[in-house]
């Protein structure tokens, strides 16, 4: 048998257009499209609401197409709680919104210490340290469900407009490792 006939799809299924186009539409995703969800969060109180109720709908609206990708939480960071997003299992991720995982969300040392001893991989892996009043709170990401991070808006950023937000927030702090830095 031919390794051409062992890759072709079943007739009606997917066509080879669609299946290039959702190959070009995975490649082309950034973590820049998740940082301009984070930005018009920052500064449209509305599209915040809608981005925490249904994250694939917010990315929808800025444009992000999330056609057969699995649906999108976003977890909101407060003062009194942070997030960090994990998959335990191997390596799910909001590609659509953020671009391919970074090779270290993949590897068994992360996703094991991040459930075992998170503020310790943060601390010494990213330099980020939490105050102790703030609780951290670890979230699965799942081949059923992607989760992605809309973290705390610095403190020295008001008055600045949403592009300019969105180039301080890093892939990082969308998954909950980094906190974004002016």
């Amino acid at each position: 048998m031919k390794a051409a006939a062992l890759w072709s799809e079943p007739s009606g299924i997917a066509s080879p257009a669609e299946i290039a186009e959702r190959i070009a539409i995975t490649d082309s995703a950034h973590p820049g499209q998740g940082a301009r969800m984070v930005a018009k969060a920052w500064t449209d109180p509305a599209y915040r609401a809608r981005l925490l109720e249904d994250g694939s709908k917010a990315a929808e609206e800025l444009g992000i197409p999330m056609r057969g990708m699995p649906p999108l939480g976003v977890l909101g960071n407060s003062a009194e709680v942070h997030h960090l997003i994990v998959c335990t299992l191997c390596s799910c991720y909001p590609r659509a919104v953020l671009g391919y995982p970074p090779f270290w969300y993949k590897s068994a040392g992360y996703r094991a210490r991040a459930v075992r001893d998170p503020r310790g991989l943060l601390a010494e892996a990213w330099g980020t340290v939490l105050p102790d009043h703030v609780r951290l709170r670890v979230v699965d990401s799942t081949a059923d469900y992607r989760w992605m991070v809309l973290p705390l808006r610095p403190a020295a950023t008001e008055g600045w407009d949403a592009q300019r937000l969105a180039s301080i927030v890093r892939e990082g702090d969308m998954i909950g490792v980094t906190i974004p830095k002016v």
